[in-house]
């Protein structure tokens, strides 16, 4: 059996990350993972590069590029008739894009010396101070220190079990061969706005069920009543406070029935049904039970700050365990991992996490919302300024949204920042280094900001928590 100091049990974005910085660090390090690609072989990158993150941006890109000459590039002066859109090969861009970046990480693996196993792994126990991982259809390895990275699954939802053609989740709905003449979505969270946006662009007629009594409760009120004013002019027809019922289908359709807020029985018709109710913690098969790997309520495994687990020497990263599940949370767990297995101070603070979803407009925030502070009874001070009266959006006419900062009312620091508009995943990383160094809202109202550019949006906010913004 092959030896190392670190095996890897996952290679998604917490996994295969961890991976490269424990060999960067001078380790032995093997990285398992079982995902294959549609054509059955092996895929590093997990859920995000494969079916997530990575897919769904591309089809988001060419759908965003099609609704523009189709319908914005009239107001530049640009005529264009007879637009057209083939979907197989914006599929086929999102494809290529995918093998580029799952082949790529096998690269990275190469040439830090990562050892990449393909097979399922799990917990197979421990004699002194080595673990023993059980790989199905390989040798098994051995390792001083074990990192889980197993992501999370897609959620079942027992009235509408998947087939994998009228009834999909995220990977299903990422590879439609046509586009549905109506969609129906269970869920709207990110996956099903983020989705629905796509093949609404595209022709879809789109309607999206949403248990919760409320729109993107996570996110700060007056941002999520914005984003849902937003949507519902794009055409999305969102229902909130939905129970689903019975879902049945036929060869041709599927037929939802369920009831809205006030009870009332209600009947949709759909081609196509995405079913994206969130997900889960992947800790099946891992022996988790017979290792005495601790897991919590929701099947995520039990960790302490540090991502150590109840095993000595057992440490899990990513959607596996509490906290957000996104990519970059699970990045930034599985670096601090390998620097503290290699003695070093990891770091990873969960409360500069960034949100970011990327819909049209795009919404991203970091630290805490106005209700949040409300509840938690902190004294704060409030920013706001849109982004209408900005040159840089106007030039772009993405005109739509604002840039909110919420500041300690009594020294200042920068509590919380949101916005709606666009480029926000990209603004948002400003306000999550001013946050890391504990900037005031001051320290940003007194940094230049470069002209014409989105990012005085965020500049005019920090003016505003202390009611001197200039252009409004």
């Amino acid at each position: 059996m092959a030896n190392f100091d670190v095996v890897v049990i996952g290679a998604g974005p917490g996994g295969y990350v961890a991976a490269i910085r424990c060999a960067q660090l001078g380790m032995s390090v093997a990285c398992v993972d079982e995902w294959k690609n549609p054509q059955g072989k092996a895929s590093l990158g997990g859920t995000c590069l494969n079916v997530g993150c990575i897919p769904s941006k591309a089809l988001l890109e060419s759908s965003e590029n099609f609704e523009r000459v189709s319908h914005d590039f009239a107001a530049h002066g640009i005529s264009a008739t007879g637009v057209q859109f083939d979907v197989a090969k914006m599929l086929a861009r999102k494809d290529k894009i995918v093998s580029d970046f799952t082949s790529g990480i096998g690269q990275l693996f190469k040439k830090n010396k990562v050892t990449a196993v393909h097979g399922r792994a799990s917990l197979a126990g421990r004699e002194g101070e080595v673990w023993r991982i059980a790989v199905a259809g390989s040798e098994a390895l051995l390792a001083r220190h074990v990192i889980i990275a197993t992501g999370s699954t897609p959620r079942a939802l027992p009235q509408a079990p998947l087939d994998g053609t009228r009834i999909v989740d995220n990977s299903g709905a990422l590879s439609f061969s046509d586009v549905p003449e109506r969609l129906a979505i269970i869920g709207a969270g990110v996956i099903g706005l983020e989705l629905g946006s796509v093949w609404r662009r595209l022709g879809s007629e789109v309607i999206i069920l949403e248990a919760m009594p409320v729109f993107m409760p996570a996110a700060d009120e007056q941002v999520a009543k914005e984003a849902l004013r937003a949507f519902a002019k794009q055409g999305l027809k969102i229902h909130l406070g939905v129970q689903i019922d019975k879902v049945t289908q036929n060869k041709k359709e599927v037929n939802i029935a369920w009831r809205d807020a006030q009870g009332a029985t209600q009947e949709l018709l759909a081609d196509k049904l995405i079913v994206a109710v969130g997900r889960t913690a992947n800790t099946q098969g891992l022996g988790a039970v017979d290792a005495g790997l601790k897991l919590d309520a929701a099947g995520r495994i039990e960790v302490d700050a540090h991502c150590r687990s109840n095993l000595p020497n057992v440490y899990a990263v990513g959607d596996v365990v509490r906290g957000p599940m996104l990519a970059h949370k699970a990045s930034e767990e599985g670096v601090m991992v390998a620097e503290l297995i290699a003695g070093q101070a990891g770091h990873c603070d969960m409360n500069l996490v960034p949100w970011v979803m990327y819909a049209t407009p795009e919404i991203a925030w970091v630290g805490k919302t106005e209700q949040q502070l409300k509840k938690d009874g902190v004294a704060y001070k409030a920013g706001q300024f849109p982004f209408m009266v900005n040159g840089r959006a106007r030039a772009l006419g993405a005109t739509a949204g604002f840039v909110k900062i919420l500041a300690d009312a009594g020294s200042d620091r920068i509590l919380g920042v949101h916005i709606i508009g666009a480029m926000a995943s990209e603004l948002v990383q400003q306000a999550v280094l001013a946050m890391a160094f504990s900037a005031s809202s001051e320290d940003l109202a007194r940094t230049i900001h470069a002209h014409p550019s989105l990012s005085e949006v965020m500049h005019e906010a920090a003016l505003a928590v202390d009611k001197r913004a200039l252009h409004i």
